[in-house]
């Protein structure tokens, strides 16, 4: 998979250290996976949630810090669209951030 807006998760572990390891394990998984539907993402991260419009919400870093992306499977790229702790994800909408 591709993936998009890498320098979201640079900009978020510099500001939060202890999601760099995290963030970093999950960006290679994903760039090396190969997800042509849902399921195969649900294979790979049980705890992840299907939110609508192919955006998916990941736990990260022990469920300290959340991840929504984008998937088109179509075209195989991930946009993310938003990474931050988990009291930042209470406050946004995942289904339009």
């Amino acid at each position: 998979m591709r993936v998009i807006a890498r320098r979201a998760l640079r900009d978020f572990w510099r500001r939060h250290p202890a999601a760099e390891q995290p963030l970093k394990a999950w960006f290679a998984e994903v760039q090396a996976g190969k997800w042509s539907h849902p399921h195969a993402i649900k294979r790979q991260y049980r705890h992840a949630s299907f939110v609508g419009d192919n955006r998916v919400v990941f736990n990260i870093g022990g469920n300290k810090y959340r991840l929504v992306v984008h998937v088109n499977f179509a075209i195989g790229v991930v946009l993310i669209k938003f990474v931050g702790t988990h009291a930042e994800y209470d406050r946004i909408d995942a289904e339009t951030v």
